[in-house]
């Protein structure tokens, strides 16, 4: 979970950096940054840290300039020095002139070449330095001929004397560069002449079995479009082979493979043809699955996170699916699924699923400060698997003070610490226990209870809530969960003091046919929840509460660079006057993960009484569309609009209020850098001009 905003109000200005990884938590609020961490992947942790030390930098300073000072992971480049002349060694300077306008096979022949890597540990004499060299120049002839350079040559002079790849002139040249010993870098030049870049013709794919052409409805049209007339290099026919497997194995080949690839080169045309062998291989159906590697969970536990069954259709996509559904279970570390060959009896694939355990505790703490939020600690502790059966048991206390109202203001802010006192202490302690696969089925067991202190520039409130349920898995995109809560408290808002207590039969349901948590670019996600709420006691508050929320997202392409991304959400409470329904439990909109460019819970009605109360039904949508300009960087207009409502169900009694916003993408490993800049439409005195929002993860 990531949410970071950086708002202007009037002349006051606050940036809240809220990171919430696995790994790690980076909070960094009013020129403060604070870390969490459970030290379980390094890759999230770079990516996390990068992020914060270029807004750390940005914000301090002002200028990109200034940010290379902070510049610990290199990422705007650094000069390097080459040794300095010894008398005990052969440093030398190597370069590949003319290439400058070719940067990518620049660096390909870089990538290649021993001289260039080895650079920095210079050979103990020019023999030695020799015979470096020489080996390097069949490396950069292939490295050539792998990007297409059919006709190149490759020339290399050591301290001026030509060297040749059958070692001519080495001997003459290592005596030159001896003479330069403890006087200057030997010069080592790479002259390469690349010639025409050759493109290819024509790919024919041969079936091994029969060895004729193979059955081109095998393959998507498009594969082949794709690479004809383009560059002919190696890199470029190894895709397409792994292409074509990939589309076999999905469609229940899983011991496709390539026999032989067979280029013919026509130097006079300049073009390239290839010859590729394919052995398909029978069709399959997945097999019996097989687990190995954690002793320390049931095998009964994973299997009921597992939903392949034995002879169906075998598919690579069904395999991921099921990797993503056992590593649900918070004992597991890493999840590896695969096939393993042979085929059985049956003609069907066995399935091996491996894992590992995670540490089975660990603790942490976060801290926040902010002139308009004030400041806040909080701390987690978390036992991974209780009794020995995948169990998740998790405290969670947290602990701030509220802001302070000024006269006419609806925004607390904070000017000196001397002014808190006891009245201004908020905070909540949580516990939620997991017990997956009762009895190896597919239920859940789900136990939680809070006790919360709120104080917000509309209400205060004070309450406890526990809850039991049981949630049932149909699959790993389908889940139901039914159970029994009860809550009890105290509010204090525009209608005076009310105590009061909910007993509740919540009911909810929940589909993800996604394909990515942080990055989805197909599919739905949909979520409902209605609970009822029964008059069991003098204090209770009859009500039926629901609220349900739909995305969906369209790639417009095969390589999901131009994604359409939509999300509605909508919410109700009947039965109860807005007087008597809790204020924790009320409608509002606005905020990093509702209509960006207003402040959090912000949107919804007034009843005359000059600040937001919340409403009794709510209404919410968003349209973005993700455009990818190179792999790596993306942009995202977007509009979202919403408002809570005062009646039961969304009538539009208030306007419905909009935003607009263009956001950046930068794609990593783990999903893409978030950067969002939204401004409110037809904005009202008193309401923030822009809110920028920082975080990993789509906005939804």
């Amino acid at each position: 979970m990531v949410d970071c905003v950086y708002a202007q109000r009037n002349n006051d200005f606050t940036l809240i950096v809220r990171i919430k990884l696995n790994p790690w938590t980076v909070w960094r609020r009013s020129g403060i940054i604070f870390f969490e961490s459970c030290l379980d992947s390094f890759e999230v942790q770079r990516i996390i840290l990068i992020v914060m030390t270029i807004v750390a930098a940005l914000l301090t300073t002002g200028s990109w300039d200034h940010a290379r000072a902070f510049d610990f992971f290199g990422l705007f480049g650094s000069s390097e020095e080459p040794p300095t002349p010894t008398l005990d060694a052969l440093p030398y300077k190597m370069e590949i002139p003319g290439l400058d306008d070719n940067e990518a096979l620049l660096q390909h022949l870089k990538d290649a070449s021993s001289t260039w890597r080895l650079r920095h540990e210079p050979p103990i004499g020019g023999a030695a330095l020799a015979q470096r060299v020489v080996a390097d120049i069949p490396r950069m002839g292939e490295t050539l001929w792998g990007d297409g350079y059919f006709d190149a040559q490759v020339k290399v002079e050591i301290a001026g004397v030509e060297v040749f790849a059958d070692g001519r002139g080495a001997d003459t040249a290592a005596v030159a560069a001896e003479r330069l010993r403890g006087k200057a870098l030997v010069p080592v030049e790479f002259r390469v002449e690349p010639g025409p870049m050759f493109h290819l013709r024509n790919v024919v794919v041969y079936d091994s079995r029969r060895m004729t052409p193979i059955d081109r409805a095998l393959f998507t049209k498009k594969s082949f479009e794709r690479i004809i007339g383009q560059p002919a290099r190696a890199a470029s026919v190894r895709s397409l082979e792994a292409d074509w497997i990939d589309q076999l194995r999905a469609q229940s080949y899983p011991l496709a493979k390539v026999i032989k690839t067979a280029p013919v080169i026509f130097h006079r045309e300049r073009v390239m043809d290839v010859a590729i062998t394919i052995d398909p291989g029978p069709r399959a159906g997945i097999g019996e699955v097989k687990l190995s590697g954690s002793p320390g969970v049931p095998d009964d536990v994973i299997r009921s996170f597992i939903y392949l069954e034995e002879g169906e259709d075998y598919s690579p996509k069904k395999l991921a699916d099921t990797r993503k559904s056992v590593a649900r279970i918070e004992a597991l570390g890493s999840v590896k699924v695969e096939d393993a060959p042979p085929l059985d009896g049956n003609g069907n694939i066995p399935i091996l699923v491996e894992t590992s355990e995670r540490k089975q505790h660990a603790v942490g703490f976060t801290g926040q400060v902010s002139n308009i939020d004030g400041p806040g600690l909080r701390a987690y502790w978390v036992d991974r698997n209780v009794f020995g059966e995948g169990e998740r048991l998790r405290f969670d206390l947290q602990g701030g003070l509220s802001p302070t109202l000024t006269s006419g203001s609806s925004v607390g802010n904070f000017f000196s610490l001397p002014g808190f006192n006891s009245s201004n202490l908020i905070g909540s302690a949580k516990m939620s226990f997991v017990k997956p696969a009762l009895e190896g089925s597919r239920n859940d067991l789900l136990i939680d209870a809070s006790a919360v202190r709120e104080k917000t520039p509309y209400y205060w409130s004070d309450y406890g809530n526990a809850s039991i349920g049981v949630r049932h898995r149909f699959s790993d995109m389908a889940s139901v969960q039914g159970g029994l809560e009860f809550e009890a408290g105290h509010t204090f808002d525009a209608f005076g003091p009310h105590n009061y207590s909910l007993l509740g039969v919540p009911l909810a349901g929940n589909y993800d046919s996604t394909d990515s948590l942080l990055e989805p670019t197909t599919g739905i996600r949909a979520i409902a929840t209605v609970e009822p709420y029964f008059k069991a006691f003098h204090d209770s508050v009859g009500m039926v509460q629901s609220q349900g929320q739909v995305s969906g997202y369209y790639a417009l392409d095969d390589d999901a660079w131009y994604i359409l991304a939509g999300r509605v959400k909508a919410g109700s409470i009947v039965g109860a006057t807005i007087q008597d329904i809790p204020a924790s439990h009320r409608f509002f909109a606005g905020g990093g993960d509702s209509v960006r460019g207003y402040e959090y819970r912000s949107l919804a009605p007034d009843y005359g009484l000059g600040f937001v109360v919340g409403g009794r039904s709510l209404l919410e949508g968003s349209a973005e569309a993700r455009i990818k300009i190179t792999p790596e960087i993306g942009i995202v207009p977007f509009l979202d609009t919403g408002m809570a409502f005062a009646s039961p169900y969304p009538d539009f009694s208030s306007s419905m209020r909009f935003a607009a916003g263009l956001g950046l993408r930068y794609y990593t490993s783990i999903g893409p850098i978030r950067l969002d800049l939204a401004t409110p439409i037809a904005r009202r005195p008193g309401e923030t001009p822009f809110a920028m929002y920082l975080g990993i993860g789509e906005a939804f």
